[in-house]
C-alpha cells in the first residue's frame, strides 16, 4: 500500500510538472515526496509545488492539466500574487497538490535559486526538487513554526541529513541556519542523524519532565 501510494505520488507529479511547462512556468517540489528522494522513503498521498506562473497563462495551465484535475484558478491566481498556497485533486488518485507561489526574497529566493532536477524513474524522468540542504531547513522551519512537536517534520530532517550527508553543503546550512535562527536545531538533528537515532520525538524545551515522560514513552518506536 504505501508502495502504491508512493508511486502515485510520483506519476501525479509528473503530470503537474508537465503541465507547468508546457504554459512556461518554473517550479519545484518539495515536502514528503522530496524528502523521499533524499532521506528515507515514507508514504504520501499529497504533493507540494512551489511554483513561478504566468498569470495569463492559468486558463491554459487548466487545459494542460486536463480533466483528472480540479483546481480552483482564482485561489490560485492568489496564492501566485502573494506567495500564498492553493491546492487541486487528482481525482482518480484522490493525490492532493499543493501549490505555494514563489517568494522572491531573502531564504524563499535562495530556496528556488537551488532547486534541480532529479531523477525520480528507473526510466529516466525526471522532477525538479529543491536542494537536499534546503528540504532540512525548511522542514525546521515548520517543525518550529508548529511548536516542535511534529515526528515526521523531524524524522524527515534526521534521515535526509543521514541519508544525503556525502552531498549536503554543510557552509549553506550553516549560513542560514544561523540567519534564521536554526543554529540549535540543526545541531540537534545533526546529532541524532550521527547516532542513528530516527524515532525519538523532540519535545519542546518548555515542556514539564511529567510531559517529557509522557510524551517519550507515547511516541518511541511508534509506528506512523
Amino acid at each position: 500500500m504505501a508502495d502504491r501510494a508512493a508511486a502515485d505520488a510520483v506519476d501525479v507529479a509528473l503530470l503537474v510538472a508537465a503541465a507547468i511547462e508546457r504554459v512556461g512556468g518554473e517550479y519545484f517540489v518539495g515536502g514528503s515526496l522530496a524528502s523521499s528522494f533524499q532521506g528515507e522513503p515514507r508514504a504520501t498521498n499529497d504533493v507540494d509545488f512551489v511554483l513561478s506562473l504566468p498569470l495569463g497563462r492559468l486558463e491554459e495551465f487548466k487545459a494542460a492539466l486536463g480533466p483528472d484535475f480540479e483546481i480552483d484558478l482564482e485561489m490560485l491566481r492568489g496564492a501566485l500574487r502573494t506567495a500564498g498556497s492553493a491546492n487541486a485533486f487528482h481525482l482518480p488518485t484522490v493525490t492532493k497538490i499543493d501549490f505555494f507561489g514563489r517568494g522572491y526574497e531573502g531564504y524563499d529566493s535562495a530556496e528556488f535559486e537551488r532547486r534541480r532536477a532529479t531523477p525520480v524513474k528507473p526510466s529516466g524522468e525526471t522532477l525538479v526538487l529543491k536542494a537536499p540542504e534546503d528540504t532540512v531547513i525548511r522542514k525546521l522551519l515548520w517543525y518550529r513554526l508548529g511548536g516542535e512537536v511534529s515526528d515526521r517534520q523531524w524524522r524527515d530532517v534526521v534521515s535526509v541529513l543521514r541519508i544525503s550527508r556525502a552531498r549536503l553543503d554543510d557552509d549553506y546550512l550553516s549560513s542560514w541556519s544561523g540567519r534564521l535562527g536554526l543554529q540549535e536545531l540543526l545541531q540537534r538533528a545533526r546529532a541524532d542523524a550521527a547516532s542513528g537515532c530516527r524515532l525519538r520525538r523532540r519535545l519542546p524545551r518548555h515542556f514539564s519532565s511529567a510531559q517529557r515522560t509522557r510524551g517519550m514513552n507515547s511516541w518511541v518506536g511508534a509506528p506512523r
